[in-house]
């Protein structure tokens, strides 16, 4: 059944990727666009299922961080002349430090307080980039407009498709790494954090040094995703970044699944389409119904944690699970009328009955 589980993940990856990979030659302008959102959002998904999936850290701030990997890849780029490769990664390791940083604070808050203290950070941030002490920098609230990059090397790719492909390649280089993390001696250390902090600490791993770092491995991915959803949309403003970001990015990961790396595509194409689909639906209810957009995107949110408790990639893993067990028992009898066989054959070379 291993075997069975582990060939059925492979070519489930393998068909994934193939589509990913195929889907910019293949889709309109606005459909790459919202492509590259997913993949965008999958990447932030990423390093908030690393802090509150698997070491417990709940966080409301995320979108601050985003907005700290935005305003940074636009600052360097527009202000300094950077190209979007050199300017994405400084902005990224900016918002690592920040993250790790802020770790050590919240290190002394725990459960609700620290998702108090983070929601404080999601709330100031708009804030601070709006003051006009910045403006020379941040363009206040009129924001920062950014050139999307051409495709290098004569690559027959229009801007879109190569930015695509670029979030494609962030995303699979950053969930190589993050699964990698997880499963490792570090991803165990987490968990154990998470589950018995106590017990952790009694057999020598040093908790605070985790937190911290797993806050700013958080925040550097978050700050990937930022200074991708710059470039991709050409523009940021302080209101891009509201608390709104941020409570959709917990939603995300709960809709995906937490602790699970691969539900973060389903939360991304949660975030990104369900909320089009209610303002549609809205639509169709005529001009009488401009309120509803809100009210339709929690009833769907509703039912989907309803009907899957544990996140799409748990209902996924459920489901995948009662398909194998249903084949086990045809390839368990097949074994025992084989050993059946065996055993006859082995008493009829004897001379023997069984």
């Amino acid at each position: 059944m291993a075997e069975s589980d582990g060939a059925l993940r492979v070519l489930v990856a393998l068909a994934v990727g193939l589509i990913a990979l195929a889907f910019p030659f293949f889709a309109s302008g606005y459909h790459i666009y919202q492509g590259s959102q997913v993949l965008i959002l999958a990447i932030a998904l990423l390093g908030l299922n690393l802090l509150t999936g698997f070491n417990g850290q709940i966080s409301l701030g995320h979108g601050a961080f985003f907005a700290i990997g935005g305003y940074g890849a636009a600052i360097l780029i527009t202000k300094f002349g950077l190209p979007f490769w050199a300017a994405i990664p400084l902005a990224s390791v900016v918002c690592f430090v920040a993250g790790f940083l802020f770790g050590f604070p919240a290190l002394r808050f725990g459960g609700l307080y620290l998702a108090l203290a983070t929601f404080a950070l999601a709330v100031a941030t708009p804030q601070i980039l709006s003051y006009t002490g910045f403006d020379s920098f941040t363009g206040g609230s009129q924001g920062l407009s950014l050139p999307k990059p051409l495709a290098p090397l004569g690559l027959r790719l229009n801007p879109d498709q190569w930015l695509y492909l670029v979030c494609l390649a962030c995303g699979a280089a950053l969930y190589w790494a993050a699964r990698n993390l997880a499963r490792g001696r570090i991803g165990r250390a987490l968990i154990a954090i998470r589950d018995q902090p106590i017990a952790a600490e009694t057999m020598g791993v040093n908790a605070a040094l985790y937190k911290t770092t797993c806050f700013g491995v958080s925040a550097l991915y978050a700050g990937v995703a930022g200074g991708l959803s710059a470039i991709a949309v050409g523009f940021v403003s302080p209101e891009s970044f509201g608390l709104g970001l941020s409570l959709a990015f917990l939603v995300g990961i709960v809709v995906g699944g937490l602790a699970s790396l691969g539900g973060v595509l389903f939360g991304a194409l949660f975030i990104e389409f369900v909320p089009n689909i209610a303002d549609q639906l809205s639509v169709s209810f005529g001009e009488s119904a401009k309120a509803l957009p809100g009210a339709i995107y929690g009833t769907l949110l509703i039912l989907v944690m309803a009907a899957m408790p544990t996140g799409v990639a748990g209902a996924a893993r459920a489901a995948a699970n009662a398909v194998l067990r249903g084949l086990a028992p045809s390839r368990r009898t097949e074994v025992e009328n084989d050993g059946g066989a065996n055993v006859a054959g082995k008493y009829e070379e004897k001379g023997e009955s069984p």
